[in-house]
């Protein structure tokens, strides 16, 4: 029994933070290092935007290449704009990026002149601890829009490492046959705690949204414009509902071992695609599919319109909604804004991992640097949290 399980609706008595502390949800198999501190500096949470794109050498859009640490994405843009003299709405960018973490990333600047600033671009409102530096740029007939970047790379270092006291190879040993292990099958594919805000709280604000009534009107098309205007506007309180939900279905899943074996009914996606398809019945085929990698079995998010689970697996999803108080508020309040149903993987591929044992001769401290390559919209706290059980954030 989760700790979302034993909340009450008043949003006063829910304890948010730890209803959204994706760290406490099930794995598939014990986490071999018992805690480890990550981002104790912001160069040890490496993120690397993958984009690849042919630029033109012409049009009005400047694409940036930048690399930044102890800044956030929106606010950079910003900073861009204000360089630029350009409105907000013309700079672009693909994807939000850690602000504790040394992260590259692209953005998009219109300059209908084709004029680039006269001077560099050198922010004096930055905190000491905040670095920005250009570290390319072309010129391009396309605005950079939210999504185009198809993957994320990531370089971490784990610190202050202990490991499980049941270790049967080793330390080391077992923790590296861990890793060889989900680079096959891959990890539960959670959202992570950056979904829900600090302590939960994009959670109490939906909570808050959904209590509000639509105002109503006559008209149907005024009505269907009044709900995209609000999903529009409280999009990271929506998203955040939707995510809920679905680490409680994905939960459910990994309890019964069926995340990444598929249920009757389920709908199935595609390794590397948007493309999904549903299937009445499990078989070989279905079977040999997943057990290579090829399709995935994906849980809802949830909103109207989710017609194309069946069986099982949509008696599974039903369940864990409408016997969770909580749970069936959010998804209430979703259906009645006229979100549309999606399907999400349950299992998070993990690209190209490796790892090395940071060299600790000069003193006692166990630490390990990953590196691997996520999918847009996945977390790398969610393989983390499948190879240590207590993840201590550090103060990058």
């Amino acid at each position: 029994m989760t700790a979302i399980e034993n909340q009450h609706l008043d949003p006063a008595t829910i304890d948010f933070a730890a209803v959204t502390h994706s760290a406490d949800l099930p794995q598939p198999m014990t986490p071999p290092i018992k805690q480890a501190l990550y981002k104790a500096k912001p160069e040890d949470f490496v993120v690397n935007e993958r984009l690849e794109v042919d630029f033109t050498g012409e049009g009005e859009h400047l694409w940036l290449h930048i690399k930044k640490s102890g800044i956030n994405t929106a606010y950079l843009a910003k900073l861009l704009s204000e360089w630029a003299d350009i409105p907000l709405r013309d700079v672009g960018y693909s994807g939000l990026k850690d602000r504790q973490a040394l992260t590259t990333q692209w953005f998009s600047l219109r300059l209908p002149k084709k004029q680039k600033p006269d001077s560099d671009f050198a922010p004096v409102d930055i905190k000491e601890h905040e670095t920005v530096k250009i570290i390319a740029e072309h010129w391009h007939n396309k605005k950079l829009n939210r999504g185009t970047h198809n993957a994320n790379q990531f370089v971490i270092t784990l610190r202050d490492i202990e490991f499980a006291k049941d270790q049967t190879l080793g330390d080391k040993s077992s923790v590296e046959q861990h890793l060889q292990t989900i680079s096959k099958t891959g990890v539960p594919n959670y959202f992570g705690p950056q979904r829900f805000g600090f302590g939960g709280n994009n959670i109490r604000e939906a909570l808050n949204l959904f209590a509000r009534p639509l105002k109503s009107t006559s008209s149907t098309k005024k009505k269907n414009k009044r709900k995209s205007a609000v999903r529009e506007q409280n999009s990271m309180e929506l998203s955040a509902a939707r995510s809920l939900i679905f680490n409680q279905i994905l939960a459910a899943r990994v309890q019964d071992g069926s995340w990444n074996t598929g249920l009757n009914g389920d709908v199935f996606n595609l390794n590397g695609s948007g493309s999904i398809f549903g299937s009445e019945a499990i078989d070989d085929a279905l079977r040999a599919r997943m057990m290579s990698g090829d399709i995935h079995p994906t849980g809802v998010l949830w909103g109207v319109g989710n017609d194309k689970v069946s069986g099982m697996a949509a008696q599974l999803e039903s369940d864990i909604v409408k016997n969770n108080a909580l749970l069936t508020q959010l998804a209430m309040g979703l259906e009645q804004r006229d979100v549309k149903a999606q399907r999400r993987a349950l299992r998070l591929p993990i690209e190209a991992l490796s790892w090395e044992w940071l060299d600790a001769s000069d003193s006692n401290e166990q630490a390990l640097i990953l590196s691997f390559t996520l999918t847009t919209g996945s977390f790398a706290t969610s393989v983390l949290a499948s190879i240590v059980q207590h993840l201590q954030l550090g103060s990058a």
